[in-house]
């Protein structure tokens, strides 16, 4: 048997599963998903699971299961089952699917933390932390930063300077597979049943950092490129894999762009540390911008708030409207679309 509490299995999860109209089906987690086929684990071991033809067509493409979702499943022999129904999600990391405009991707559900990933190459970019951390914010999940390979040369001052108004918000740690010390400052981190999402670009050392943590390899690892000198990236999907005594951690690949899906540019505020700002505005509806009486361009005029965060902040919210406005019009044209659809069978019933 396995103990689901290990992970994140609880009272209020077992309340949400007796109210589901399949409260007699075994409750599994998502463990990888390929695809249309899903690894789940349950008490009774691991299942290779598909969906029934309502799951697969009757929901949008954000609705299907992704890792980490508790869903419940009817087991056919030793290893094999169908997914039958979900628990409702919560603290679900969304991004807006590449090539899309209004369209959400969800990468991991029931997530605790997240942890940013950037490794001190030239992979460093506060912009694009800052970009993890405003999606991650408006989900309720907790971010930390991981600035990873530090057994390389770089200027710490230099970079916690850069950092400051992210390391004055939220934990950041400077990690090497190479330093044990901090492998363990960061698995100190980490509380038995919760789980975190390691994201980040290619390259950075999620996968390694995953493996050092359960000090075994239990996600592969690219060789080093000769041409580069960085590890090549291995993670082509997303995998939850247990600590023993300890949480659940959640491993995906790196990805170039990270579009936001949000709707929400109050948290966005937040997690950009302009809310402490806005709150002195002449006005509550102030956007920033070139009202009188703007307590955040007074702090960026008096230099207490940096401009490039400023300008950070501006381009994101700018992004997060743009698919705020484009998910509301894809919604009205999906309503008007199945309104039609139903009154076309109306119609045919009536022939």
């Amino acid at each position: 048997m396995i103990d689901l509490e290990a992970y994140g299995w609880n009272d209020r999860l077992n309340r949400l599963k007796q109210e589901s109209g399949h409260a007699d089906l075994p409750i599994g987690r998502v463990s990888i998903v390929q695809r249309t086929c899903y690894e789940v684990v349950s008490e009774n071991g691991f299942f290779r699971c598909e969906l029934t033809g309502n799951m697969m067509y009757g929901k949008s493409y954000s609705d299907l299961p992704c890792v980490g979702d508790w869903i419940l499943f009817q087991p056919f022999g030793d290893s094999d089952g169908v997914i039958v129904d979900m628990l409702p999600r919560e603290w679900t990391l969304y991004r807006r699917k590449s090539g899309t405009v209004a369209e959400r991707q969800a990468i991991a559900s029931y997530v605790d933390k997240a942890f940013v990933v950037q490794s001190l190459d030239d992979n460093f970019n506060v912009r694009r932390a800052e970009r993890f951390i405003a999606q991650i914010s408006m989900e309720g999940i907790k971010p930390a930063v991981i600035l990873n390979k530090a057994d390389i040369d770089f200027d710490r001052h230099k970079v916690e300077a850069q950092i400051k108004h992210i390391s004055s918000r939220m934990p950041v740690f400077f990690t090497s597979i190479h330093q044990s010390g901090t492998i363990i400052q960061l698995k100190e981190s980490l509380t038995k049943g919760e789980t975190v999402v390691f994201v980040g670009s290619s390259g950075v050392g999620k996968s390694s950092l995953i493996n050092a943590l359960c000090e075994k390899e239990v996600l592969p690892i690219g060789d080093i490129s000769l041409s580069t000198g960085k590890g090549k990236h291995t993670s082509t999907r997303r995998e939850m894999v247990l600590i023993k005594a300890s949480g659940v951690l959640i491993d995906t690949p790196g990805v170039r762009e990270f579009g936001l899906a949000m709707d929400n540019t109050d948290s966005l505020a937040e997690a950009m540390g302009i809310a402490d700002y806005a709150k002195s505005c002449r006005f509550k509806d102030c956007e920033h911008v070139n009202e009188p009486g703007c307590a955040v361009l007074e702090a960026v005029n008096s230099g207490a708030l940096d401009r490039k965060v400023y300008e950070s902040y501006l381009k994101l919210r700018r992004e997060a409207l743009h698919f705020s406005a484009s998910e509301h019009e894809k919604r009205k044209k999906d309503k008007s679309f199945s309104k039609f659809v139903d009154e076309v069978k109306k119609q045919k019933g009536n022939i």
